[in-house]
């Protein structure tokens, strides 16, 4: 067994959505090597940062992103392995960058409630703010459906036996 700690930078930008790995970007590995039977087991945790913009404010935002993966290279003409051990050799970028890729959130925000933008304006909206949607016209009619009276006050319902 050996092990290693290699920084590296992205050799691209990896991701391709509202946030990704810049390119440059350092990526801290911590690998572990075991020799097994079937070839070479590779153990990797995975430290860098991704950049973005948050989807519902789209301002600029900067996490750090933490992967893990195990995966077994096989020695040539092993069956049934996605990965092979070349001269004595593991190539592990691919495995690395899917890792990445895969963790990348798919809608990333700035802070779990982020109130988003104001759907009028396209400003950004303070902390706790709720947007006030304007009612359709089309659906104005419905307004006159709706009791004056307050809708917050408890129901009895009624029982079966009430019912009968």
């Amino acid at each position: 067994m050996r092990e290693f700690d290699v920084d590296v930078p992205a050799p691209a930008k990896w991701g391709e959505g509202l946030v990704a790995v810049a390119q440059g970007e350092p990526i801290d590995l911590h690998v572990r090597l075991e020799s097994v039977h079937e070839g070479i087991l590779a153990t990797a945790e995975i430290d860098t940062e991704y950049s973005g913009v948050c989807g519902r404010c789209l301002i600029d935002i900067v996490e750090p992103v933490e992967v893990e993966f195990q995966e077994l290279f096989g020695y040539p003409g092993a069956e049934a392995v996605d990965f092979e051990v070349q001269d004595d050799h593991v190539d592990l970028e691919t495995l690395v960058r899917d890792a990445i890729v895969l963790s990348l959130p798919f809608q990333p925000v700035c802070q779990p409630d982020c109130p988003g933008l104001d759907p009028e304006t396209g400003e950004r909206l303070a902390a706790g703010t709720v947007p006030e949607i304007p009612i359709d016209e089309r659906w104005a009619a419905l307004k006159a459906l709706t009791p004056d009276h307050d809708d917050t006050a408890p129901r009895r319902v009624a029982t079966d036996t009430e019912k009968s």
